[in-house]
């Protein structure tokens, strides 16, 4: 990668910013429609997240590839930058927390579902010692779903 000017890393510099100030909103946006329960809607912006994400690992990787010309650069920019950079990990931690923890519940209603389709459908015996057996594994059936409603 080449590396870049005193003006090009400034200029770099920016566009990280705009590129971050726009991936911040939309983190935060899906993150809000997930706590809301709106995943459909959260799913909408898995394109432009991902596109600005890449955007963004581009023009670190810059910045990065021209340390020499970042010395340049005011202090005061670049440790504006790593500040916004460690606000956003934070923000980014959130999101990932909000995701795992929706997966998390939609697993387990799924899964609740599933066992309690396959104990109506087991036959009711009791064992030798009087108590109720559990339903075989055999016993259930595949569980379907459908994505599009």
């Amino acid at each position: 990668m080449a590396a870049l000017s005193a003006g090009e890393a400034e200029k770099a510099i920016a566009n990280l910013n705009t590129i971050m100030d726009r991936l911040v909103e939309t983190v935060e946006e899906e993150t809000a429609r997930v706590r809301a329960g709106h995943l459909r809607h959260a799913l909408e912006l898995e394109d432009a997240k991902g596109e600005l994400a890449g955007r963004f690992a581009l023009e670190s990787e810059r910045l990065k590839g021209s340390k020499h010309v970042l010395a340049k650069v005011p202090p005061q920019a670049l440790d504006a930058l790593r500040k916004r950079q460690e606000a956003f990990q934070a923000l980014l931690k959130t999101n990932l927390t909000v995701l795992a923890t929706a997966h998390a519940v939609s697993e387990g209603i799924i899964r609740g579902v599933s066992g309690e389709l396959a104990r109506k459908r087991a036959p009711s015996t009791y064992g030798a010692t009087g108590r109720a057996n559990a339903p075989a594994a055999k016993a259930s059936q595949p569980l379907a779903l459908s994505r599009s409603l």
